[in-house]
């Protein structure tokens, strides 16, 4: 009996009961036969309503649990049937695994766990399971989440942006939460109709609540959220901001090389007078780390070349204060 509650805990196994263990020599694995408990059979495994039974379904099926060590773990036990009054003959549903799955619950978890952080790839590798499992694994533990959690609830301040993947070539349109740092909605697309699909799901009550939405000057983004969130105020969210900045600041940087080095088309009374003004072309090139770093980044040398710049290039220093 003691075996079967350190088994019981060792797989997490909640309203279920160890019937026994045996090793699987041709698949090398460990299979522990479980049972729900009495009081967790006999629920609809799609809506969990309380169903009389119908047949004994398709007799015994495993699913794979996380791994003893290096030792593969299943999980055996009977799928039954119940007669739901809403779905029909379902499969009843089990304490270990969620409905229609070949895993367990915490295999689930684990596996979607570690793609958060890693590749499908690695994860694969790590777990013993196909890549495609891992997105379906992700799929259905998502979707469980999103029936439990309403990740659009108390959005005030939001940001919008696109992102793109496959080589650039395709585009999502994500919206975080800036008071919780989290992304709480995602879609395929960078468009009026993939934004709107944001604002069906958050509603008009919500979305009157949002009062600060950051993006960037995309003017589809810009069309939607003035009539979806007519109280909100729209900013330039600050990654943007510097992204602008330094790219002026490379434009002027640019500038001022082409008439160091004379490669802008000039009267040549006037580029005699520069010469002195805008100094080095070759100092202004190396100066250009100097000039996107932050000052606590500097090195003496780069220092040195800011005061430089300062001193050489009044219409760049400029566009550092």
């Amino acid at each position: 009996m003691r075996k079967k509650r350190v088994l019981q805990a060792a797989f997490g196994l909640e309203n279920a009961v160890v019937e026994g263990v045996d090793v699987d020599e041709v698949a090398v694995a460990l299979i522990v036969s479980v049972r729900p408990t009495a009081k967790a059979r006999h629920w609809c495994g799609r809506c969990g309503r309380r169903s009389p039974g119908y047949d004994r379904g398709g007799g015994r099926r495993r699913w794979r649990a996380l791994d003893l060590g290096t030792c593969r773990v299943f999980l055996e036990g009977d799928a039954h049937r119940v007669a739901c009054r809403d779905h029909g003959p379902t499969v009843a549903a089990v304490p270990w695994a969620r409905h229609g799955a070949g895993h367990t619950r915490d295999f689930d978890d684990q596996a979607a766990w570690l793609a958060v952080h890693v590749s499908k790839s690695a994860v694969g590798a790590l777990l013993r399971v196909a890549w495609r499992t891992v997105g379906a694994i992700v799929a259905r533990v998502g979707a469980d989440i999103d029936a439990k959690v309403d990740r659009l609830d108390g959005l005030v301040r939001i940001g919008i942006d696109e992102i793109s993947y496959k080589r650039g070539y395709r585009y999502l349109t994500v919206v975080v939460d800036h008071d919780s740092g989290r992304l709480v909605w995602a879609a395929p697309g960078r468009d009026t109709a993939t934004l709107n699909g944001f604002f069906d799901a958050l509603g008009t009550e919500r979305a009157a609540r949002i009062t600060h939405v950051t993006a960037d000057m995309a003017g589809w983004i810009a069309t939607v959220v003035s009539r979806r969130a007519p109280n909100a105020r729209r900013c330039a969210d600050p990654f943007h901001v510097v992204a602008w900045a330094g790219d002026a600041l490379d434009v002027e940087r640019r500038r001022a090389w082409n008439e160091a080095s004379g490669r802008r088309r000039i009267d040549m009374t006037k580029r005699t007078q520069n010469r002195g003004a805008f100094g080095d072309a070759r100092k202004i090139r190396k100066a250009r780390y100097a000039l996107w770093k932050n000052p606590d980044n500097l090195t003496v040398n780069q220092r040195h070349q800011l005061e430089w710049v300062a001193m050489s290039i009044p219409p760049l220093d400029g566009h550092l204060i």
